[in-house]
């Protein structure tokens, strides 16, 4: 997460630990999902909250979320327009998390791990929020499968080795030492600010 700096994304930072926080509420979802050789899981957390103060000079926020849990966090110099974020505003955030198994027969990939990120932050004057992406792919070679246990030994480019557990025992079958198994981890979070409603005008 840290590599992500999803800090550093338009008060992510404050945003994040509530979105756990309301991880069982409805807004909560998840994906897992097989097929011959393959295995994807994926969640989908949404969650909202409410400014309830600002302090320039230290460039901190308060947030409220539904619940009324209070949060106060600081918010970075990579966060652009600060000056933006007025009390009552609306801060919501989405997370998406998934990694994805893939098979890989006979062990011609290249051993590995690669990662590719990406970062967008809102254009000058806006309100801030922006967006913040990761994924990590890796390959490691099947070292040996123990059908007793149902694990997979795996070992990746360094040398190091990883028991994997393998619930599904027809996917068991399917893997032999000599193979490999790609994994992809992948992750992003979007923030964005919504102006507190605009003040019903007084009855003369």
């Amino acid at each position: 997460m840290h590599s992500l700096k999803i800090l550093a994304v338009a008060i992510a930072a404050a945003a994040a630990p509530l979105a756990y926080g309301q991880a069982q509420s409805p807004s909560g979802s998840a994906i897992v999902g097989t097929a011959p050789g393959k295995g994807l899981a994926m969640q989908h957390v949404k969650a909202t909250a409410t400014v309830e103060a600002t302090d320039p000079a230290k460039r901190t926020v308060t947030l409220k979320n539904a619940r009324g849990e209070v949060r106060t966090i600081t918010a970075g110099p990579e966060v652009r327009n600060f000056d933006q974020i007025k009390v009552g505003d609306s801060v919501t955030i989405e997370y998406v998390e998934g990694l994805a198994l893939e098979l890989k027969k006979d062990g011609k990939a290249v051993l590995g791990r690669s990662e590719v990120k990406s970062l967008e932050r809102a254009d000058p004057g806006k309100k801030p929020g922006g967006m913040a992406t990761r994924e990590i792919t890796a390959v490691a070679d099947v070292v040996n499968v123990d059908t007793k246990k149902s694990t997979v030994t795996v070992k990746n480019k360094e040398g190091e080795t990883f028991d994997l557990n393998i619930r599904d025992p027809e996917q068991l079958k399917l893997i032999k030492k000599g193979d490999q198994i790609q994994a992809t981890y992948t992750e992003a979070v979007a923030v964005s600010l919504k102006p507190a409603p605009a003040a019903a005008p007084k009855k003369k």
